[in-house]
């Protein structure tokens, strides 16, 4: 945990938070801190500064905050992916939030198993809980926005083409494409799907919606593996 982010339900007045759940674990077991060290402190949607603890207890922690940092900024990106198999989704989430993706769209596929729809790692609080601990390692505030996209054609048909816009809209897909740019500056739709690619028609569908299918070579690759290596190819 590299930044130590509060809410304002953890807000006690008079510039001071009281921690009490599994941050307070961390502080005490993994960071062994005490009373009159100095943290990173960030308030989720707002500023980061630093702390002072003031009170350490085998129940609470008291932090004096002093916020006068802006967060880092999101990338120029709206990503859509189509929904992975849960396991892989929790590390997904970390990391869309730890490399800074500003919105994300879960889809269907045919290739994507219905089971996945019913993943508690899509209840709220889940996947607010992971976006968090992205958060807390890449020293960020701002929890990316998700929307879960049941049904593809829709999504395709009717939300697509205006989240398009005047983007630059990739389809990351295997076979004989062209080679995924790098170093986009402007706004860009990345279109991601499932392992083993998109079917003919959802790729025929997503190009009709202004998406641009580009290769990142022979090899197939792991949904993670692909998207990190696309983020950092786009935007390095």
């Amino acid at each position: 945990m590299n930044l130590l982010l509060f809410s304002e339900a953890d807000r006690t007045g008079d510039n001071r938070i009281v921690i009490t759940d599994r941050r307070l674990r961390h502080l005490r077991q993994v960071l062994g801190s005490a009373t009159g060290d100095r943290l990173r402190v960030g308030e989720l949607g707002g500023l980061m500064g630093t702390g002072e603890i003031v009170e350490m207890g085998d129940r609470r922690a008291v932090i004096a905050i002093g916020l006068d940092q802006e967060p880092p900024g999101k990338l120029p990106l709206s990503l859509v992916l189509a929904l992975p198999r849960p396991k892989m989704l929790r590390r997904i989430l970390r990391t869309v939030a730890e490399l800074g993706v500003g919105q994300l769209h879960l889809i269907n596929s045919y290739r994507v198993e219905k089971s996945y729809w019913q993943t508690p790692v899509l209840a709220e609080a889940a996947l607010r809980d992971y976006l968090v601990q992205g958060l807390e390692q890449a020293r960020d505030t701002v929890l990316p926005r998700i929307y879960c996209q049941r049904r593809f054609k829709p999504f395709v048909e009717d939300t697509l083409p205006g989240l398009v816009g005047d983007s630059t809209a990739l389809l990351a897909h295997p076979g004989p494409y062209p080679p995924c740019p790098g170093s986009l500056a402007g706004d860009t739709v990345l279109v991601i799907g499932p392992e083993g690619g998109f079917i003919p028609y959802e790729v025929a569908k997503l190009e009709e919606a202004g998406c641009r299918p580009v290769s990142l070579g022979p090899r197939i690759l792991r949904v993670e593996n692909a998207l990190t290596s696309l983020l950092g190819r786009l935007f390095h």
